[in-house]
């Protein structure tokens, strides 16, 4: 269902330059009223101040705000998400939250139905802003998404998934970084997103890290650097606004602060030379925003505080010393690590006097909005205060042409999205990435006349990104297509017994094995599994589609790729480098460490073999 006030002509429906004349025309008498300078439609500094000076204290500690809402549409969502949205927020659509709460920003997720395929994504994100650019001095909503690609993504098929971060940086090539984030930022912006919550800036020097992993570019801060400052130049490029995360860096913990509160214990030497020269390097290249990390520094702040709600860090270290003065957002305050030292009611507040500039998805936005207005009429936060995180967002919106062209058309969508040329790059730039890490007997490339039959076993955890998946299916699929006859048999993470003897019975019947395997650890069903596989003497390849440490788990195996996840682009990538369509070109972006004694590097960083 299309949004009210769109034309019925299915798919291609696009609002009418009526609807838009008249939508716009809150915004465009706001601007005209607060300076001449405006009557162009893009507002400069003097004119958002002006803008400002004329708002609302509600307006503008709505404007402070990004919030989730449940529904594909604006105004006229399922009924499910109507339940959704007033239980969890007490409006029934997004215009009503627009309406109630001035928000600046909506966030969209895949789980709240926001992106269901591309052109009802464009009429989502064309309904928010009818709505908001409806109200008294509407102003125009800076939607934003969690776009990072392999595997976090928001948006999936059919717009184009590209390999995640430690792909890329297995690849290596600050080109193909820059066109992963020129061709999203494409694609996003052609749906009417604005702000993309990525790179992931952090260093990840952890192989336990829980939460940040193959999200990360690699372990080395020089490269994760280049790669950063080419993909915010590849998405600002392409007029959407890049955000650097985590800030000072969520790259060391064994802690995930979706549940719990990291504590990173680098020395402020340690930070200075590993975590802070991608953000360094984020900065030089222009980011428009940096998203905060709730986790706690001793070195740099010995509060105890969160980094979200530390002004050692946020205003001492980025502000002041890295000399940042584009916007800085929270990571969801959702999130149990910025929630286990204060209230939901205190945290907001701690974090605007802390230097934040948008507050992201708090769990109760009553709550936390009151809490804001409540904090500048009691004079705990000045109204000035407000204004200079007002005047930042308002800044970014103008620099991305929100007040100017605030809508998308549908044909932009058919232009642009998913389009051949866009896939095509992505499997190639994934091509560049698949590494080959071990290949005892020249195993592979695989030879077809050889070994024609092959079994494919292994995990396939759920895709994390709109892909077709599951990964078994899609390795099969892809061998199928380049001639083997292939056969899928789903193992799971923590295959049993049972599973693994069928796997054995079945790779009797077969040529050759390929594994896929997903975070092996030393005694579980996975690791049996393969070794029991081994262990019947056809050729095994074990395929990692998460983290690449798992080959320090499986010594027997004679051949090892790392595809660093398991979306369709990745995987399909890989079996094309088993069939020897593609030479594997990716080195490891991380060393892995021996599994008995994780003192000694089995395979440093740089190391890769190829054919």
């Amino acid at each position: 269902m299309h949004d009210d006030g769109t034309a019925s002509t299915g798919s291609t429906a696009q609002p009418s330059r009526r609807t838009l004349l008249a939508a716009g025309a809150g915004v465009t008498a706001a601007l005209a009223s607060a300076a001449p300078a405006l009557a162009a439609g893009t507002p400069d500094d003097t004119g958002l101040r002006a803008l400002i000076s004329r708002m609302t204290l509600e307006e503008k500690v709505g404007q402070l705000f990004v919030m989730r809402v449940y529904g594909h549409s604006a105004t006229a969502p399922d009924q499910a998400d109507i339940d959704a949205n007033l239980k969890e927020i007490g409006v029934r659509t997004a215009a009503e939250l627009v309406a109630k709460y001035r928000v600046g920003g909506i966030i969209y997720f895949a789980w709240a139905h926001n992106t269901r395929e591309p052109h009802q994504i464009a009429d989502l994100s064309n309904g928010i802003q009818r709505a908001s650019l409806g109200l008294p001095r509407g102003l125009p909503v800076l939607v934003s998404t969690d776009q990072e690609h392999g595997i976090v993504a928001r948006v999936g098929e059919p717009a184009t998934l590209f390999p995640g971060a430690m792909a890329l940086g297995a690849g290596g090539s600050r080109r193909d970084a820059r066109a992963v984030g020129r061709i999203a930022g494409a694609e996003l912006r052609a749906m009417g997103i604005r702000q993309n919550y990525s790179p992931v800036a952090d260093v990840n020097v952890n192989p336990a890290n829980p939460v940040i992993g193959v999200r990360s570019f690699g372990a080395d801060p020089r490269a994760v650097s280049a790669l950063v400052a080419a993909e915010v130049t590849g998405y600002q490029g392409s007029g959407v606004a890049a955000t650097a995360k985590h800030f000072p860096g969520h790259g060391d913990t064994n802690v995930d602060s979706h549940t719990g509160f990291p504590t990173i214990t680098h020395s402020r030497e340690v930070w200075e030379r590993l975590d802070a020269p991608p953000f360094r390097a984020a900065i030089a290249a222009g980011i428009d925003s940096i998203m905060t990390a709730h986790l706690m520094v001793p070195a740099l702040d010995p509060s105890g505080d969160p980094a979200t709600l530390s002004r050692p860090i946020l205003t001492g270290i980025l502000r002041e010393r890295l000399g940042y003065d584009g916007v800085v957002v929270t990571d969801s305050l959702g999130m149990e690590g910025v929630r286990t030292k204060y209230g939901d009611g205190r945290v907001p507040v701690l974090a605007l006097k802390a230097g934040v500039d948008q507050l992201l998805n708090p769990p109760d936005l009553d709550l936390a909005w009151n809490a804001v207005l409540t904090a500048v009429r009691e004079g705990e936060l000045t109204e000035a205060r407000l204004d200079e995180s007002v005047l930042r967002i308002l800044r970014l919106k103008a620099k991305l042409g929100l007040f100017r062209a605030p809508y998308v058309r549908q044909d932009g969508v058919e232009r642009t999205v998913g389009t051949r040329g866009h896939l095509a790059a992505a499997d190639r730039i994934a091509e560049r990435t698949t590494t080959l890490l071990v290949n005892e007997g020249r195993l592979l490339p695989l030879s077809r006349r050889r070994y024609p039959k092959v079994l494919v076993v292994g995990a396939d955890p759920a895709s994390p990104s709109g892909t077709t998946g599951p990964p078994t299916g899609v390795l099969a699929g892809a061998l199928a297509e380049l001639g083997f006859t292939a056969t899928a048999l789903p193992t799971g993470t923590a295959p049993s017994a049972a599973t693994i003897a069928r796997a054995v019975a079945a790779a009797r019947d077969v040529d050759a094995v390929v594994a896929a395997t997903y975070n092996v650890t030393a005694g579980s069903g996975q690791q049996a599994l393969v070794e029991q596989l081994v262990a019947t003497g056809r050729p095994v390849v074990a395929v990692a589609i998460r983290n690449p440490y798992d080959v320090a788990r499986l010594p027997s195996v004679p051949a090892v790729l790392a595809a660093y996840s398991w979306t369709d682009v990745e995987v399909r990538a890989a079996a094309r480098v088993i069939a020897g369509r593609a030479r594997p070109l990716g080195r490891l972006p991380v060393p892995v460490q021996r599994a008995d004694d994780p003192e000694q590097v089995l395979y440093p960083i740089g190391h890769g073999l190829t054919y």
